[in-house]
């Protein structure tokens, strides 16, 4: 009898982002447009070759149609402050969060 291979997958799990949206929860648009392109400048660095280089933990995304800000939830640990920065910004805003599933959750502090 022999065991079949293990495959590893580099799927996140479902709890390892959180996506804000660019919606409000009475489902307009936020504006400005170009906010998630802000907010991922606003975590960049400068690497040696001298390029802007987008945080890790923070990706623009399109969802359904819709411009979204993907936050790895590991931030929460390596930048809280950081991490509370977003979360203020989304509750203050009015933003929709979506959790790995896609349901609408409320801001996680």
């Amino acid at each position: 009898m022999t065991k079949e291979p293990t495959v590893a997958t580099t799927r996140k799990p479902i709890n390892a982002e959180i996506i804000i949206e660019g919606n409000t929860r009475e489902g307009k648009p936020f504006r400005p447009s170009d906010w998630v392109d802000r907010m991922c400048s606003t975590y960049a660095t400068f690497g040696e070759d001298r390029k802007l280089k987008y945080s890790p933990y923070l990706k623009p995304k399109v969802v359904n149609g819709v411009r979204c800000l993907a936050v790895d939830l590991k931030l929460k640990t390596v930048n809280p402050d950081g991490y509370a920065q977003l979360m203020h910004f989304a509750d203050e805003n009015q933003l929709n969060i979506l959790d790995g599933t896609g349901a609408s959750i409320a801001v996680p502090y």
